[in-house]
Order: structure tokens, then C-alpha cells, then sequence
């Protein structure tokens, strides 16, 4: 069931045409024709089990699909490019990116050292070799500067510590890497009040500012809310419920059935 609402302009977006994942047996994902990123923020919210982050992971490559196709389209005109027959890396220079659910380990590099080399990633493929490079921190080095001060770290020059840190640190190295499409999963998850309404208003400026299309899984409905211009409703691992926020809201007694008291898992 679709609720119609105004596209403004072109935007960068992936179609998902006949998509379907299972695990052991059973179907995860099963997506018939969705596309994501029409709008400048769009939510993806369903109960748990629903599909949301193995869909994510579907459209970056990082699982393969049983069976399906998805399309990347720039929204400047120039020909989709074919994401299922690409590896993640490839999808993310082409500014596909997702953050990770699952915090890496940022152990081996410093705070800075970590967002440099994804500076370089974004840069070169060579990222090893060159992100201490000066072209790197002349191109770079004020942007950086920006999300540290307006994410203070503890310490920039130590190592990430606390899940919170690890999970800005995980934020800022995606939008290092100039995205066109970025796939945020459970971005303000245990995050401090006040740093979560930092996070949402920055996503909100990339969105609309940088024409970045955003697509956030979080199971905070009220950050799904606030923050989206369009909502996808995951059940069973198809969709069944696409809209403007207050549109699908006011479909209480299925958003109650699906989602309990109101808490959105993954």
C-alpha cells in the first residue's frame, strides 16, 4: 500500500527489481520493484526479523542476492549502473555507501588516522599507501576538522574507546567518502541526547544541502519521524507500507500490530 508524495528534484537512488534473500531455508527479503532515495531522507522501519538491514546489505553487495537486480541511478541523467554484478568497493567509489551495524574494529588506527583513510579511500583505491600523503589533509583536512568540532572526541589523537565514539567514527568516515546514496543503519542507537540531535540535523543539511539521499533503519520512531521525508514499512521481508510519515502514523493499528510499543528493531 503506497501513499503518493511530491519528489522534488532528481536524486541519487538504487531500484530493487526482484530481489529476494534467504537464509537456511527461509525467504528474509522478497522485493518485488522498491526504490530508495527519491526523497532527501527516507526511513526504513519494520519489526524485528523484518528484512530492513539484510536489504541494506542486498543493495551494497555485502551479501549476495538468490535471485534480483539492483540499479543504481545518479539522478543527473547519465545511464544506472548495475550494483549486483559489483563488489562493495566498487559500489561505494560509485558513492553507494552504508555505515555498519556491527561497530568495526578501530583499534589498529587513531581517531584521525581512521577518518584520513577513509579520506583516501575516497581519493585513491590506494588508500594504504597514500592517506598520510599532504594532498590528502589539503583536501580533506578542514572537513575533518569540521566533524571534530562538532563531534568532540575525548581524545582525536588516541583511539576510539566508548561504542559512542566508534559509532561517530563509523558516521563521519561514510560521509568522507562523499556518498551519493547513504544507507545509515541505527545511526543515533545509545548515542547521547545532545550528540543525537547533532547527528540528525547533520544528516538532515547533507540530505538537503548536498542533494545526498539518505536512507536510515533506526529504532527510534520518534528520530523516524523528525528526521524523514518518506517511510518504507518492512514486514516479513517484503514492503508493505510506503508514505509520508504522517500519512503511514495515522495507520496505527497496523504500525501496533507490526511494531509493538512503538520499538523498531532490526
Amino acid at each position: 500500500m503506497t501513499e503518493s508524495a511530491a519528489v522534488p528534484v532528481s536524486r541519487p537512488s538504487v531500484r530493487i527489481q526482484d530481489a529476494v534473500k534467504s537464509f537456511d531455508g527461509r525467504v528474509v527479503v522478497d522485493v518485488a520493484d522498491l526504490t530508495l532515495g527519491k526523497h532527501p531522507v527516507e526511513g526504513l522501519i519494520g519489526p524485528n526479523g523484518a528484512g530492513k538491514t539484510t536489504l541494506m546489505r542486498m543493495v551494497t553487495h555485502s551479501i549476495s542476492l538468490d535471485r534480483g537486480r539492483v540499479t543504481f541511478s545518479t539522478g543527473t541523467g547519465a545511464p544506472d549502473v548495475v550494483l549486483s554484478s559489483k563488489a562493495p568497493h566498487a559500489i561505494a567509489r560509485r558513492g553507494v555507501v552504508k555505515t555498519n551495524q556491527v561497530i568495526q574494529d578501530f583499534d589498529q588506527l587513531t581517531i584521525w588516522d581512521s577518518l584520513l583513510l577513509a579520506a583516501s579511500k575516497a581519493h585513491d583505491e590506494r588508500a594504504l599507501k597514500i592517506f598520510r600523503e599532504p594532498h590528502v589533509w589539503s583536501e580533506y583536512g578542514d572537513e575533518i576538522d569540521e566533524y571534530l568540532n562538532l563531534f568532540p572526541f575525548d581524545n582525536p589523537f588516541g583511539f576510539a574507546k566508548s561504542a559512542g565514539e566508534k559509532k561517530l567514527l563509523d558516521i563521519i568516515r561514510c560521509l568522507l567518502l562523499r556518498p551519493k546514496l547513504l544507507l545509515l543503519d541505527e545511526p543515533t542507537a545509545g548515542l547521547p541526547a545532545g550528540i543525537r540531535d547533532r547527528v540528525m540535523e547533520l544528516i538532515k543539511k547533507k540530505a538537503t544541502e548536498e542533494n545526498v539521499s539518505v536512507v536510515v533503519v533506526e529504532h527510534d520512531l520518534n528520530v523516524i519521524w523528525n528526521l524523514s521525508d518518506y517511510v518504507h514499512f518492512m514486514a516479513e521481508g517484503r514492503v508493505v507500507l510506503q508514505g509520508d510519515p504522517p500519512w503511514i502514523r495515522e495507520h496505527a493499528t497496523v504500525v501496533e500490530k507490526y511494531l509493538g510499543e512503538g520499538h523498531v528493531g532490526r
